[in-house]
């Protein structure tokens, strides 16, 4: 065996035997959104009309283009699920991946493990490659189980094939991705941002070359427009799979190559260094702004592009309606003027950005038990700090940031998005991302008292996250039922645009939202702290 991965086969089984119970509900995750699909399509959509109605109304929104491609097949089962978990399927299969890498690779650098497995008998380049090797054969497993599943729920045989094929392909290349991004990276959680800013950008560009209906040619400048051109149960072609397996094997090898160049414990980019006294962070409001500073920036850079690509993709969607105003009609029944045609697309796009700016305030509620458990906050406490001081310095900027940046891609949205439709007020937007921004706040919340009074039941503001996400963008797909759908605090935001918009939902949602943070501070000040 090569010196260099000396080690590798006793430390890959250790790795998956640890890793295992973390890496299954990815794997179950999305074997249940392909499966799901064509489970539920036949009980939801039983006859040819209601699947015709189903690909003359879906399957022409650029709303649901951005987020799952081109529908180009609704009216099968195998072309439903193509459509319905394709995109997202990949994009979660990456961040699987994502995470694999860097948790077993550069985590590991922080947290002294490395350092303990390099005293053995270990090549220099061992645990980087088991670390991508974890995710390559997690990507294979899911791959096969999603196939074998979705077959077994009717799937077809070739169809549910290539579609779990691009599965796999997609947390293949992310493996590259992840293992360059964990030399680059300072540490774990910066290597990690990085990775999960190439998918991000690459799932955008994606989402905006499919919904502005641009040139075909154009979807190959991002590699998961290479996975679209599979087409899973209407071409099943193979060959863009090779191709993906090809970046796989070049970003493989880059990352190996950085890592025998790299530093142990460093990054190829070093991190600034921090001042000689004591200014902002002398404060516990201060040291709550520093620690999330460089997340706050990247974040708010982050909302500034979502707000430029959505607004001149709305630009390029208000030319496709006022050209097909029968496309326009069935979009949005109850709007009659192309102007009302797109505020309503800018609602959905509004309601996705809120849920990205969920996320964003649930990472910082986990930062404050990742503080907790790497024995930052006992210190704090054991001085003159309160534990509601304390919680609540990091609980403001769990709650502003996230309201920052929807205002901020709201703005951006709604004046490009004016320079196009003259008739659309730039003050109609921003009001409806300010609507949008209680529902953002519930979802934070939640997370918020999980962490704030037993922090063992912290996954609940992800599965927050998921659930407003489901509910919000794939509910009315399966046409749930009302009270089930407003179970998302996106369900009730009205728009703000009608004669008597109804607040009364948002009203009733910002009440749970200071319930919730009520038991967080509750929780916080009679919970043991570590």
């Amino acid at each position: 065996m090569n010196q260099t991965l000396v080690g590798a086969r006793p430390l890959l089984r250790a790795a998956l035997k640890q890793d295992a119970r973390t890496i299954a509900p990815w794997i179950v995750l999305i074997t249940a959104l392909s499966a799901s699909s064509v489970l539920a399509y036949a009980w939801v959509f039983p006859d040819t009309h209601s699947r015709a109605q189903l690909a003359a109304t879906l399957g022409v929104n650029p709303a649901l283009s951005l987020i799952f491609g081109p529908a180009r097949d609704l009216l099968t089962a195998d072309g439903f699920n193509a459509w319905r978990a394709g995109a997202l399927g990949g994009f979660f299969s990456a961040l699987m991946a994502i995470f694999i890498v860097v948790r077993n690779s550069r985590a590991d650098e922080d947290s002294g493990q490395a350092e303990l497995l390099a005293s053995g008998v270990m090549g220099r380049q061992t645990r980087l490659a088991v670390a991508m090797l974890m995710a390559v054969l997690a990507s294979i497993v899911l791959g096969l189980a999603s196939w074998l599943v979705t077959v077994a729920f009717g799937g077809g045989w070739m169809n549910s094939l290539a579609l779990s094929a691009t599965f796999t392909a997609a947390g293949l290349m992310f493996t590259g991705v992840a293992g360059i991004s964990a030399q680059l990276g300072s540490d774990a959680r910066t290597a990690n941002s990085i990775a999960v800013a190439t998918l991000g950008v690459a799932f955008v560009v994606r989402g905006y070359i499919d919904a502005s209906q641009s040139a075909a040619w154009v979807v190959w400048l991002t590699p998961l427009g290479w996975l679209e051109e599979v087409r899973p149960a209407t071409g099943n072609n193979g060959w863009p799979l090779l191709l993906a397996c090809a970046l796989t094997a070049v970003l493989a090898a880059v990352a190996l190559a950085l890592h025998a160049r790299r530093d142990f414990g460093l990054g190829m980019v070093a991190p600034r260094r921090g001042p000689a006294r004591g200014t902002t962070v002398a404060s516990v409001w201060g040291l709550a702004l520093r620690i999330n500073r460089g997340p706050l920036i990247s974040w708010l850079v982050a909302f500034a592009g979502l707000g430029t690509v959505f607004g001149f993709l709305a630009t390029s969607v208000g030319d496709v309606f006022a050209s097909n105003p029968t496309m326009g009609g069935l979009i949005a029944g109850g709007a009659t003027t192309q102007t009302g045609l797109l505020f309503e697309f800018l609602i959905t796009i509004l309601r996705l950005v809120g849920i990205i700016a969920a996320v964003f305030g649930v990472q910082i509620v986990m930062r404050i038990y990742a503080e907790e458990i790497d024995y930052r906050v006992e210190p704090l406490l054991a001085a003159a700090l309160s534990r509601a001081r304390y919680l609540a310095s990091n609980a403001v900027i769990a709650f502003a940031a996230p309201a920052l940046g929807l205002l901020v891609a709201g703005t951006i949205i709604g004046l490009i998005a004016h320079t196009g439709e003259p008739d659309l007020p730039v003050t109609d937007v921003i009001g409806q991302a300010a609507a949008t921004i209680p529902a953002v706040w519930a979802i934070i919340a939640l997370a918020l008292a999980a962490v704030g009074a037993n922090p063992r039941t912290r996954l609940a503001g992800w599965l927050a996250v998921i659930a407003t996400f489901a509910l919000t963008i794939l509910g009315p797909l399966f046409r749930l039922w009302n009270w089930i759908l407003g179970i998302s605090p996106l369900w009730h935001v009205p728009n703000v645009t009608t004669t008597s918009p109804d607040f009364s939902g948002l009203t009733a949602v910002a009440g749970v939202t200071l319930a919730l943070t009520a038991i967080a501070f509750a929780g916080f000040r009679h919970r043991d702290v570590i």
